[in-house]
């Protein structure tokens, strides 16, 4: 049976995943906030379908959200109602308040932004494509044992769903490095060691362990000046709607 992911998002980290696991031999449904229409020739030059929405999160083994935070809560509130139940459900987004995410109160308050993806979706989900540009899943595969193999951390509750996505890591280049449950998920968000730096396997364990949560909290106080002197200067974050 042909193995199926759906990529919800059809920017840079979700054009990238697609075209790995479309090279890994997977049926990829990639649906966006316009509608299939618009992404026909997108979808198929990565050697993806254009999808619904729901079409996409009625993939089988694997639904990647990989959209801007605050746009998380746009989605259809019944959009994973069809989901299979052990569809892995993968949540790539990082939350840049004011600067792009305006504030989600939860998440200000210390709640790690996955947790609140998943609280806000209904559905258990695990935290991975977080940490990586999007030229480096597409460039930056290697085979299994390489030295310079980058490392994907994936944070969930359950375990089985963290041993799927580190395997589905291996199967298109990386390799997954188990980052514990959700509540642990801070670990990896921006501001963090192991954030962007593309680190291979042994150095992204350190990385994660040398983590503190102070530096997240600096890192997004940053991002709230900056996002300050932006409105100042006439500048505003986007809103997102999700197709019908």
């Amino acid at each position: 049976m042909t193995r199926q992911a759906g990529i919800i998002g059809a920017g840079n980290i979700g054009s990238a995943v697609a075209q790995r696991l479309v090279h890994a031999g997977y049926e990829v449904r990639m649906a966006n906030s316009r509608g299939p229409a618009s992404l026909r020739e997108h979808a198929a030059a990565l050697g993806a379908i254009g999808a619904t929405l729901q079409e996409a999160a009625r993939a089988r083994d694997f639904v990647l959200i990989a959209i801007p935070e605050f746009a998380v809560a746009h989605l259809p509130k019944d959009l994973f109602a069809q989901t299979a139940a052990d569809c892995v459900v993968l949540d790539a987004g990082n939350y840049y308040p004011g600067l792009r995410d305006g504030h989600i109160p939860e998440i200000d308050a210390g709640m790690p932004d996955s947790q609140w993806v998943a609280q806000t979706i209904g559905r258990p989900v695990a935290k991975m494509f977080n940490t990586i540009h999007a030229g480096k899943i597409a460039e930056g595969h290697r085979p299994r044992g390489a030295n310079d193999r980058i490392a994907l951390p994936v944070a969930a509750d359950d375990a089985q769903v963290r041993a799927r996505a580190i395997a589905m890591a291996d199967e298109i280049g990386f390799d997954g490095l188990d980052a514990g449950d959700l509540s642990q998920s801070w670990r990896q968000q921006p501001g963090t060691p192991i954030y962007c730096t593309h680190l291979p396997f042994q150095p992204a364990c350190e990385a994660l362990l040398a983590a503190r949560r102070d530096d997240v909290a600096v890192k997004r106080q940053e991002a709230l000046d900056r996002a300050r002197t932006w409105r100042r200067d006439g500048a505003d974050v986007g809103t997102w709607k999700p197709s019908a």
